[in-house]
């Protein structure tokens, strides 16, 4: 259960997979979690090997400072942390041959040609048919709307020279298909610095938020970081 190790090329590829739609370890901001498994790795993993686990560890290297603060518990190991079993299939060469031939089940438990007896008689070509039609009716019933989700972003400038208004433009500069920006507020952080605080509502399937916070980050002129603040299904 969890992560093994963050040395081997195993235990940084599982590191890098579970990075690919999270930008924390556990939930939706730094925490003792992120701390444990940041002084675990000896330096940033390779950029071009686990981008992912790599664009993690410089955010939560920004957060350095804040590490004796962050929620959560201390004490616990990063081996407790990560996917429910690290046994994952990394080269599907090595599967098991058993698994490699074990039959594929049918969609919702349709037998969709029914036995090879039948097929060869008229009578077998209809009832293949009418399955068939079954089937594709059934499916078309399925279309369900595009589940989406409202974020919160917060929005750091290295200090109070940087432009808040050019950042939020460039921010906002950022579009795709299925990602609605919304309201923005200007947050006082202290010693008369302010972050930029935004709203949005993406489409699960057609964003990734990971995806928004790299594009933002790339503002570096502007941006020192960004954080989730809150994200709940709509």
């Amino acid at each position: 259960m969890g992560f093994l190790d963050f040395v081997s090329e195993t235990g940084l590829s599982v590191l890098d997979t579970w990075l690919l739609k999270r930008s924390y370890i556990v939930g939706y901001g730094p925490s003792q979690a992120d701390v444990a498994c940041f002084k675990t790795l000896k330096e940033a993993p390779a950029p071009a090997k686990y981008p992912h686990a790599h664009r993690w560890y410089k955010h939560i290297a920004s957060h350095e400072a804040e590490f004796s603060t962050l929620p959560g518990d201390p004490t616990k190991a990063y081996s407790t942390y990560g996917p429910e079993s690290s046994e994952l299939t990394l080269n599907p060469a090595k599967a098991p041959e058993k698994a490699k031939a074990a039959p594929a089940e049918d969609d919702d438990d349709i037998d969709l040609f029914g036995s090879s007896d039948e097929e060869e008689n008229a009578e077998a070509e209809k009832l293949k048919q009418e399955r068939l039609d079954a089937y594709h009716k059934k499916k078309a019933g399925k279309v369900k709307p595009a589940a989406k989700s409202v974020c919160t972003l917060d929005i750091k400038p290295w200090d109070d020279e940087t432009d808040l208004v050019e950042m939020e433009r460039l921010v906002r500069s950022i579009g795709k298909d299925g990602l609605l920006w919304g309201k923005s507020t200007l947050v006082e952080i202290g010693y008369g610095i302010k972050k930029l605080q935004m709203n949005l509502v993406i489409e699960d399937e057609k964003v990734s938020l990971d995806d928004i916070q790299e594009q933002i980050a790339g503002f570096e002129d502007h941006v020192q970081s960004t954080d989730v603040v809150a994200m709940q299904k709509l």
